[in-house]
């Protein structure tokens, strides 16, 4: 499992940048590899004020392509250029993410030195990255958007004691725990006979923007983090909801259905200036819910309870 597995909100707000608010952006770090989930305007400059470099990002999810979400790509990839970038970059989108954003970067003069993939993501598509993999999700919003889960892998705790009782080699032990068994001398040795339990791996869901849907519980559900949108308070909610947004009430019923262990409210409305205003309403649904805000750091801890080993993780596990 990854040793690090932290988010770092670099904007929170949506439609246009207010004071001490810019637009969506958030860096999920895992192990040593960084991904920026949106990219809103003005990033590669916002990003240089966290603890994370511009030039570490691996990967960029982008949910859609209204502005305020993806304005901030050119900047970023020239500044990687300017600064000696040579590693590759792969950016992820719904539908014509690669007509989109092909078109923005063969705006004005410059120089790339390094390789830029971009990959075009239906919902309902898994993926498998390095140490992770990431899930996608149909949103209900005006324009083609998804959302992202990222999961880092199940991992399967061994007991030492039963397998010193079968006699088991340790240089076998990854063997059995990657592939499910291992032949040794004629005789085979299962994964269920040497473990002691599971540890869940960490899941966070991002939403970027969309009307609140039941569906997304099912999506969500059981996750340790959910970021979902909150573009305003309840009372905004017949038109807040026909743009194609969901206010702190909705978000938090979503995150309480779902039995998530913590949300995260994000993307506020330019109009909203008392933050706390959603948060009360949140936590009248959902007491597990929290205010984003420009540069907060928070690390996914890791589940302290071992589960026991049943045949969905052993399927997940071989995958």
């Amino acid at each position: 499992m990854a040793s690090t597995f932290r988010l770092t909100f670099i904007g929170t707000g949506g439609s246009w940048p207010v004071p001490g608010r810019a637009m969506p952006a958030i860096a999920l770090q895992i192990d040593g590899v960084v991904n920026l989930l949106d990219c809103g305007e003005g990033t590669q400059k916002r990003i240089m004020r966290s603890k994370i470099s511009f030039m570490q990002v691996d990967n960029i999810f982008l949910t859609h392509f209204h502005g305020d979400h993806f304005l901030g790509i050119l900047g970023m990839i020239q500044s990687m250029s300017f600064n000696g970038r040579e590693k590759p970059l792969h950016i992820f989108g719904p539908v014509r993410a690669r007509q989109i954003l092909n078109n923005a970067l063969n705006v004005g003069y410059y120089t790339l030195g390094f390789d830029i993939y971009i990959h075009e993501l239906m919902p309902d598509q898994t993926i498998d990255l390095q140490g992770f993999s990431v899930t996608t999700f149909r949103n209900d919003h005006p324009v083609p958007a998804i959302s992202y889960m990222f999961r880092e892998p199940d991992l399967v705790k061994v007991d030492r004691s039963k397998v010193d009782a079968l006699g088991i080699p340790s240089r076998k032990i990854e063997q059995i725990r990657s592939h499910g068994y291992a032949t040794i001398e004629g005789r085979r040795y299962t994964l269920e006979e040497i473990a002691a339990g599971v540890k869940a791996g960490r899941r966070i869901v991002y939403t970027g923007d969309t009307r609140p849907m039941e569906s997304m519980k099912n999506f969500a559900r059981g996750a340790d983090v959910l970021i979902h949108e909150t573009t305003t308070d309840s009372s905004y909610e017949p038109q807040v909801n026909e743009f194609g947004h969901s206010s702190s009430r909705q978000a938090a019923e979503i995150a309480r259905d779902a039995g998530v262990g913590r949300l995260f409210l994000f993307h506020y409305s330019p109009r909203v200036n008392d933050l706390d205003v959603l948060l009360r309403e949140a936590r009248s649904v959902f007491p597990e819910s929290y205010l984003s805000r420009e540069f907060l750091e928070f690390d996914v801890p890791s589940p302290g309870k071992l589960l026991e080993l049943h045949e969905d993780h052993l399927t997940r596990m071989r995958a």
